[in-house]
């Protein structure tokens, strides 16, 4: 309270030099305005830690006019800044109460007004505002991002495509590629109420917005394996890794469960093999030792993972490997391994397991819009020792 106490103390320097120039103009005298009794009741009581008592003095001693405006925005939006959203309110509604304002004043203060009922949580006053700004073609650079970041908060997909089709980007990613992920969403709503019709329709309009969008072939590869139709949902995974492969270890184990329906795992073998070559993660690997420990034991499956972790090192990897071995040993041997397995399981407890490449955000899972910088499709698998 008391650094906001002292931030206010120049605007309540400004407020008595205009309130001295007035009152220099109607009398000639300047100290008298100046410690006028208003402007001393004012600084009484921001001393005093009463500061919407001393707005409201400010405010009634200080009449808008062009000279004045911009000292009220300021004030407002260094509440707006500290948090104190009611002062900023009142302040900016003050403003656009006063009929003496131009209409590029006015505009100025409806965009600041819509901003305070966006920080206040009251979206429906702030969207109500931005749409006057957007029907008077005035502000759109400020409030169309402003408008969708609403829309998105209230997972209201729809309106959210609407604004974001009229803008080239959204923050530094293309617009289109954002509208895609807006048609997911549609999607996976339309797919939980049951409705394929639909969810077939958004997916594809979300593949038409951005043709490398990934995630829409995942969920119709994830609706083709609930219908059992494995060859179609094969394809969609395969489309998955050609547009992201670093989604491959969200496909793996839907497609080995297709392969196996299939009868086809000498092809799930291949293509394993050849996505180590292609991805420096752990998961491939561990997906095909697995199937090597179910066709020719565990000791050839531990043979592998050893090979590949001088090439990778995990402690994914690791953890895989000494389970291998676990079976195997006797006596000490496995007491040993025994501890190095409790010791790798602790050390991955509480890793999170995905990166947003853009804010740092870190979690244990996938987010399609980052949770930090609410950026679409940046948070990736973590590769490195103790990731992928």
């Amino acid at each position: 309270m008391q650094d906001l106490l002292w931030l206010l103390l120049p605007v309540a320097a400004a407020f008595g030099w205009f309130a001295a120039l007035r009152g220099k103009g109607r009398t000639g005298n300047c100290s008298d305005s100046m410690l006028g009794s208003d402007y001393i009741k004012g600084l009484n009581y921001m001393l005093n830690e009463q500061q919407d008592m001393a707005i409201d003095v400010f405010i009634r001693m200080l009449e808008v006019n062009s000279d004045t405006v911009e000292t009220h925005m300021a004030l407002g939006n260094l509440f707006r800044k500290r948090g104190e959203v009611d002062s900023a309110i009142r302040i900016h509604q003050n403003l656009i109460a006063r009929t003496s304002l131009s209409n590029e004043q006015r505009t100025d203060a409806v965009l600041e007004l819509g901003q305070d009922y966006m920080k206040a949580g009251l979206f429906d006053r702030a969207e109500r505002l931005f749409k006057e700004l957007i029907e008077n073609n005035v502000h759109l650079s400020s409030v169309l991002p402003l408008l969708l970041d609403i829309y998105q908060q209230e997972k209201d997909w729809d309106n959210a495509i609407l604004i974001a089709d009229q803008m080239g980007f959204v923050g530094d990613q293309s617009a289109r590629s954002v509208i895609a992920q807006f048609y997911c969403e549609l999607a996976e709503n339309a797919r939980a109420r049951e409705d394929v019709e639909e969810t077939g329709r958004l997916l594809k309009k979300a593949s038409e917005y951005d043709p490398h969008c990934a995630r829409a072939r995942l969920i119709q590869g994830n609706i083709a394996l609930h219908r059992e139709e494995y060859q179609l949902a094969l394809e969609s995974f395969e489309q998955v890794a050609e547009r992201d492969i670093e989604l491959l270890p969200e496909i793996l184990d839907d497609m080995q469960t297709c392969h196996t329906r299939l009868g086809t795992i000498d092809a799930m073998i291949d293509y394993l093999q050849r996505a180590t070559t292609r991805y420096p993660g752990i998961s491939p690997v561990l997906a095909l030792a697995d199937i090597m420990n179910h066709q020719n034991g565990n000791e050839s499956a531990a043979d592998f993972i050893a090979g590949e972790l001088g090439k990778r090192p995990s402690m994914r990897g690791l953890s895989r490997l000494i389970d291998f071995n676990l079976s195997r040993a006797e006596g000490t041997a496995q007491a040993n391994l025994k501890i190095l397995k409790n010791l790798t399981e602790h050390l991955l407890e509480n890793k999170p397991v995905y990166k947003c490449h853009d804010c740092g955000f870190c979690g244990k899972a996938l987010h399609w819009q980052c949770p930090g910088c609410k950026h679409w499709n940046t948070v990736k698998p973590i590769h490195g020792v103790d990731g992928e």
